[in-house]
């Protein structure tokens, strides 16, 4: 296998863009007062990665969270910026892999807007190839759909394609497109639960994706 991939897709939040304190902060913040006393990060991290909207009626209760939604994403919207950052190499390896002709793209339960403005916030939008978003579907992660749409629109084969993510839904959606399923040992849940839900690798850091498509680390003396 390594060495003959020739796409790799990426979930965004939590897997190349570090997000998560500012998850974690919007939903406190806009679920104050609805969610139940007590409400912290260790209710929101095993969610992570499910549509807003999802997590928004499991937090609250709630039928209609219209209302919520819109507090998350002001709230989102207003500290973007003081909290994004890519992780550690994200940069350096997918703008190599770019450059090298690996076709590159992202797959992600955000809204589209969001999605656009972290990727070119942090610099990576112009390496990526296609974006399917929560607005270019009509199932969720983990649906096979995103993952396969991204491959449909790239022209790609499941076979020689990973799928890199940080969430159980990242990893069955690639399983069930047929493509490598690839969990990240950086995320808040933990790689064992990315093993159990079908990853067939971990990676502990992005550089290890170089050897997937044949490219040497670049070492500097």
């Amino acid at each position: 296998m390594t060495g003959n991939i020739k796409t790799m897709l990426f979930d965004l939040d939590g897997t190349i863009i570090d997000t998560n304190e500012l998850i974690i902060r919007s939903f406190i913040e806009s679920l104050q007062g609805v969610a139940p006393e007590g409400f912290g990060r260790e209710h929101i991290i095993p969610s992570m990665g499910q549509p807003l909207t999802d997590q928004m009626k499991l937090f609250s209760g709630l039928e209609d969270v219209t209302h919520l939604v819109a507090a998350y994403r002001e709230v989102n919207l207003r500290l973007h910026d003081d909290y994004v950052k890519p992780f550690d190499y994200v940069i350096e390896v997918i703008e190599r892999m770019h450059k090298q002709g690996i076709q590159i793209g992202v797959v992600t339960t955000k809204m589209r807007l969001t999605t656009e403005r972290g990727l070119k916030y942090v610099g990576l939008f112009d390496f990526v190839d296609t974006i399917v978003t929560i607005d270019d579907v009509v199932h969720a992660k983990p649906h096979p759909e995103p993952v396969s749409k991204a491959i449909g629109l790239l022209g790609a084969d499941p076979a020689t394609t990973i799928m890199v993510g940080d969430s159980t839904v990242d990893i069955e959606s690639a399983v069930a497109a047929g493509a490598i399923a690839v969990g990240v040992a950086w995320s808040l849940k933990g790689e064992q639960i990315l093993k159990d839900a079908g990853a067939h690798h971990v990676i502990h850091d992005m550089r290890d994706l170089y050897s997937f498509v044949g490219m040497e680390r670049e070492t500097f003396a």
